[in-house]
C-alpha cells in the first residue's frame, strides 16, 4: 500500500517546481494523497506550477498574516473538495525576510517582526485555521526549517525567526497532543531555490555544504528533504511529535 493512501494533504509555500513544497506535493501524490495547495499572490503563476504535478491540484488563496483568509481557510478546503473538507495532514512551508533582516546589528524591529510573523507565528496560525479538518480523526503538522542550533553567516534575524519555529513546534506539540495531531519539523541543507536567491551569501553556504556533510548534498535535489515530510505526514511516525528531523547530509551532527 502506498504510503499517503486514501489521505488528503494541503501544502503551502509552492511558488516553483524546485521548491520543496513542490516536491511534497508530488512525492504525496505518488504516494496515494490527495493534495490541495495554497498560495499568496500570483496564484495563476502558482496554477501553472500545480499543472506540473502528477495531478494538478486545487490552489487556494492563503496570506498568513491576514486573519480573514485564515478565518475562512477550512470554509474554503470544504468548497474546494466537495465534502466535509477533513484533512489528514498540512505542510507549513512559509518564510520571509525584509532584506533588512540579512544585517543583524542594523536591521529593524518593523523587519524583524515581520520576519517572525510570517516564517514562525504563522506555523501557529496555520495549525489553527486547519485544526477543525484535522482533529476529527488525528493529524500531521509538518514544517520546515534551517538548523536554529548555532549562527550561520549572513543569516541573521531569519536565524531567530527559525528558532522561533522551532520553539512554536514543540508549544503546537504539547497543546495539540490531545487533539490527535502530531507536530513535527524538518530541517533541511539548503535547496537552491527562489526563497535561497534572497539570501545574501547563500551560494557560498551552499557551495560548501557537500564537503562538509559525511554523506555529501545535493543543494539542486530536494527530493530527500521532501521525501522525510512526506514520511512525517504519514502514519509512519505515528508516535512522534515535537521532534526536528534533520536532513541535511549530517552537517548538523559535525564540529566543523
Amino acid at each position: 500500500m502506498s504510503l499517503l493512501a486514501g489521505k488528503r494533504i494541503l501544502v503551502t509555500g509552492v511558488v516553483t517546481d524546485a521548491s520543496i513544497a513542490f516536491h511534497t506535493a508530488r512525492i504525496a501524490q505518488q504516494e496515494g494523497a490527495e493534495v490541495l495547495l495554497t498560495g499568496f499572490g500570483r496564484l495563476s503563476l502558482i496554477e501553472r506550477i500545480s499543472q506540473r504535478l502528477p495531478k494538478p491540484a486545487p490552489v487556494l488563496e492563503l496570506d498568513v498574516t491576514d486573519q480573514r483568509q485564515l478565518d475562512t481557510l477550512a470554509d474554503r478546503v470544504r468548497e474546494a473538495t466537495g465534502d466535509d473538507g477533513r484533512l489528514d495532514g498540512v505542510l507549513h512551508s512559509i518564510a520571509y525576510g525584509p532584506a533588512g533582516v540579512f544585517d543583524f546589528m542594523a536591521g529593524s524591529w518593523a523587519e524583524v517582526s515581520t520576519a517572525v510573523e510570517v516564517s514562525a507565528y504563522s506555523l501557529k496560525s496555520l495549525a489553527v485555521a486547519c485544526l477543525p479538518l484535522l482533529e476529527r480523526r488525528g493529524g500531521s503538522l509538518v514544517g520546515l526549517t534551517f538548523d536554529a542550533q548555532v549562527a550561520w553567516p549572513r543569516y541573521d534575524w531569519m536565524g531567530v525567526a527559525k528558532a522561533a519555529l522551532e520553539s512554536t513546534n514543540r508549544y503546537l506539540a504539547r497543546d495539540l497532543g490531545a487533539r490527535g495531531v502530531r507536530c513535527n519539523l524538518v530541517a533541511a541543507g539548503p535547496i537552491r531555490s527562489m526563497a535561497a536567491k534572497s539570501i545574501p551569501g547563500f551560494a557560498d553556504l551552499a557551495d560548501g555544504w557537500d564537503q562538509r556533510a559525511p554523506i555529501g548534498w545535493d543543494p539542486a535535489d530536494a527530493g530527500p528533504t521532501a521525501r522525510a515530510a512526506v514520511a512525517l505526514l504519514s502514519d509512519f511516525f505515528s508516535a512522534t511529535t515535537g521532534e526536528i528531523v534533520h536532513v541535511d547530509g549530517g552537517v548538523h551532527a559535525m564540529g566543523v
